[in-house]
């Protein structure tokens, strides 16, 4: 197949997804939404059709912690993005992203006419999916719904909104990581006669990395965590729709009861706002902030952890969840609908409300004395991620979803017409 990705190709889901088809031999384009390396995949044809705001992230991404100046307009880029004014910033990154949606389609139709490729999956409905589903391409369109695409982006942005009900119509085929979104979807307008299937965003979980339980000290040893201390780990960084407010205040109230519980919070180094909640909670001796961790050494956090905690607010099927499950670290989630996919309160995690600090402190006393329920609940939920989210098995799935596709819209995959 002559396959074509839509997609930011930074992302470690993206590629996770888009890696699979290079190794399986595919014919594989991959047009990134955000600046991006062809190094990054080998024998894939990689071309950028970015947007101002998208080119600066990049440009940022790459500069990072040069100097002094640049570490200053670091942390005011953090406040500005996580603190006080979080939601006017996201609210007005939003809408510039939304500018250029038109030229952005002309240069994407420009690219599928010279590519020709059999099938085209757009791995995001906002702005991916849009732009991709205005481009029209002459071949069928595959779009990915993530997370919160329609929960917190079409609903909150109006104009967005009926983009997406436009583009969940022209699509073809839909992929979705929840059961939640696929109802949701029809909601917005895509046809549900048309192809459709959920599988996880990244392709699920790999268990020779995650699935081993298998705890290095190392990882304890390298950010300073005693080895004889329960450890709860938040592994979601600083996200629009999730309350670390919420997570900072239940760490001051679980360490009033249990000083010895310590919390590891990636993606968090250096950060101006946590920084600040630490010192005005005086939780420091109980908080290590990590830096961003590559996917080896998320998954030796996650084995050494005890409690992995998310206050989500808006959530698909985080992949953090599914890899906190394979490593068997006892998750504490944010009561949303579509991660009751997955938890059953009480059984193999604790659901509660995102805003509740308290709720979440009493989950984790709970889940740190309980040590049988975490037992328990590990063994039910490597077994979950193997029948439901193992790697292999899932994106095995994904291609011949692309298959049936390509035999639905009449093409002979030997020819290629």
């Amino acid at each position: 197949m002559k396959i074509c990705f839509i997609a930011d190709a930074r992302s470690p889901i993206a590629k996770n997804w888009i890696t699979y088809f290079v190794q399986r031999g595919h014919d594989v384009h991959v047009i990134s939404s955000y600046p991006c390396s062809g190094n990054n995949y080998p024998n894939a044809s990689v071309q950028e059709v970015t947007s101002k705001l998208s080119r600066r992230a990049g440009i940022q991404s790459n500069e990072g912690g040069r100097g002094a100046t640049q570490g200053l307009s670091s942390r005011l880029t953090a406040e500005a993005r996580t603190g006080r004014l979080s939601d006017v910033t996201f609210a007005i990154q939003h809408w510039v992203e939304r500018f250029g949606v038109g030229r952005r389609s002309d240069a994407i139709r420009e690219l599928c006419r010279q590519i020709k490729p059999d099938v085209v999956h757009a791995m995001r409905l906002p702005f991916e999916g849009i732009t991709a589903a205005l481009a029209d391409p002459p071949a069928p369109l595959l779009i990915s719904i993530w997370g919160n695409d329609l929960t917190l982006f079409a609903r909150r942005f109006p104009v967005t909104g009926r983009q997406s009900c436009r583009a969940l119509q022209r699509a073809d085929a839909l992929h979705c990581d929840c059961n939640r979104d696929l109802k949701l979807a029809a909601q917005f307008g895509f046809d549900t006669h048309k192809p459709s299937i959920v599988l996880p965003g990244g392709g699920g979980i790999q268990m020779d990395v995650f699935g081993t339980r298998e705890a290095d000290s190392t990882v304890r040893r390298r950010f300073e965590i005693p080895e004889n201390v329960p450890l709860v780990c938040n592994p979601r960084g600083f996200r629009g729709y999730v309350r670390n407010d919420t997570f900072f205040r239940s760490v001051a109230l679980t360490t009033k009861c249990r000083p010895d519980v310590v919390f590891a919070a990636v993606g968090m180094q250096g950060h101006p706002v946590a920084e600040r909640w630490i010192s005005s909670l005086g939780i420091e001796q109980n908080v290590r902030l990590l830096p961003m961790l590559s996917r080896a050494e998320m998954a030796m956090l996650l084995q050494a952890s005890d409690i992995v905690v998310s206050p989500s607010e808006h959530d698909g099927t985080p992949n953090t969840l599914l890899e906190s499950m394979a490593a068997g670290a006892f998750p504490i989630v944010g009561n949303i609908e579509s991660v009751r996919e997955w938890i059953n309160d009480g059984v193999n995690g604790s659901l509660r409300d995102p805003s509740d600090a308290q709720g979440f402190s009493e989950a984790i006393l709970s889940a740190v004395a309980d040590r049988q329920l975490r037992i328990s609940a590990a063994v039910r939920n490597r077994q979950l991620i193997a029948d439901r989210a193992e790697y292999s098995s899932s994106m095995e799935k994904a291609e011949r979803f692309y298959e049936r596709l390509l035999c639905k819209s009449g093409i002979n995959l030997a020819s290629g017409y």
